[in-house]
């Protein structure tokens, strides 16, 4: 018999957390998020709770957990894309579709309570943590910001009459290779034409003057994407102290008009996915090391986020910063690149398609059904 627990207690909380650690600890692609993140999001620290509530379930079977998930509603992105769905994410659950049922429905239950009138997901609270489920190619590489899941995931959602609603592409890509001298002479014309330039930061404490405008960029270049809200001021301050500690300078591209107005952006990382296996989501006693000498050391990236203000898109701004991206990855010996999920469709997403040699990596996608 399945048993479906509410999380009441801060040892409930851990066991949620750690228990995809254990479902997936012999999965070579799997990587175990740092119990402290999970934590910030989990909780009343998480500033997106002032707009969203949740609650967590864990599935037991013969006393043992077996699943988990997080049923979330986001009144924001209710409100402004005029619908009533609870969200469902921290999903996970051993290859037992009556496990996979019955988490759901209290995801349901939860909904109904709140008026709600469809189910969507995999989401989080907001856009900035992990969504969308591999659809193709489960064993393929993850980022430490994408969510990992088998195969039988989607054979359930789909046995379940879920649809699907929104499609994403990640890619890899040679990060090393020459940048195109016809993209090069374009950069110098774009750059010309429209008065832009590329600010490259020589010390960190550089970078927070234009961190702010960083965020709210990305607030207006993904305002038409699927499911998106602008972040609030609050959640801009916790993803500043969030992601500063991690970036490389010479991987931070801001593109600026004659203003000092950010008009583009990039922002890349170290590959970090070998450290996270390793700290197994303890930062201590050892896992910050592997984490502080895969920033120092590393051969491979992950563009986290990238993005062109409304009013400068489709100018060919983009290949101003994927360029110089490119060329900070000669200079480090960095052989290899992966995207984060993009938006099959998306405008930003065609320069990989057209200018650089890209090969894809996997399809991602949410669910959504009525309930």
């Amino acid at each position: 018999m399945i048993q479906v627990k509410t999380v009441k207690s801060r040892s409930d909380l851990r066991k949620f957390i750690a228990f995809p650690n254990r479902l997936f600890k012999d999965v070579s692609s799997y990587i175990p998020a740092l119990n402290f993140d999970e934590i910030n999001l989990l909780t009343d620290k998480n500033p997106a709770l002032e707009h969203c509530s949740r609650e967590l379930y864990l599935a037991y079977k013969d006393g043992k957990i077996v699943g988990r998930v997080a049923a979330i509603i986001n009144r924001t992105v209710n409100e402004h894309w005029a619908k009533k769905a609870v969200r469902f994410g921290w999903f996970d659950f051993i290859e037992d579709y009556d496990v996979f049922n019955a988490l759901l429905e209290k995801v349901k239950e939860y909904g109904r309570a709140h008026e709600m009138t469809e189910i969507e997901g995999p989401f989080g609270f907001t856009d900035m943590d992990k969504e969308c489920w591999a659809i193709d190619n489960f064993d393929a590489r993850q980022n430490t910001s994408t969510l990992y899941n088998p195969e039988y995931y989607i054979r359930f959602i789909e046995k379940a009459g879920y649809e699907i609603k929104c499609k994403w592409q990640q890619y890899s890509m040679q990060a090393n290779q020459p940048v195109p001298e016809k993209v090069a002479r374009l950069n110098k014309l774009i750059m010309e034409k429209y008065h832009l330039r590329l600010v490259k930061v020589k010390r960190r404490k550089d970078i927070y003057p234009y961190a702010w405008q960083f965020f709210h960029a990305i607030n207006e270049s993904f305002k038409d994407l699927y499911d998106f809200v602008p972040m609030t001021e609050k959640e801009i301050g916790v993803y500043i102290k969030e992601y500063i500690p991690f970036v490389n300078l010479d991987f931070v591209q801001f593109v600026i008009d004659e203003n000092d107005k950010l008009v583009a952006f990039g922002l890349s990382i170290p590959d970090l996915t070998k450290a996270y296996k390793k700290a197994n989501g303890h930062l201590f006693p050892f896992g910050w090391f592997h984490i502080l000498k895969a920033l120092k050391h590393f051969d491979t990236i992950d563009l986290l986020l990238n993005g062109v203000l409304p009013d400068w898109q489709k100018r060919g701004v983009h290949s101003i910063y994927y360029s110089d991206m490119n060329e900070a990855a000669i200079k480090y010996g960095v052989h290899t690149a992966f995207t984060n999920p993009q938006i099959i469709g998306n405008e930003a997403v065609k320069i990989w398609e057209t200018q650089y040699h890209t090969v894809p990596l996997m399809q991602r996608a949410v669910f959504a059904k009525s309930i």
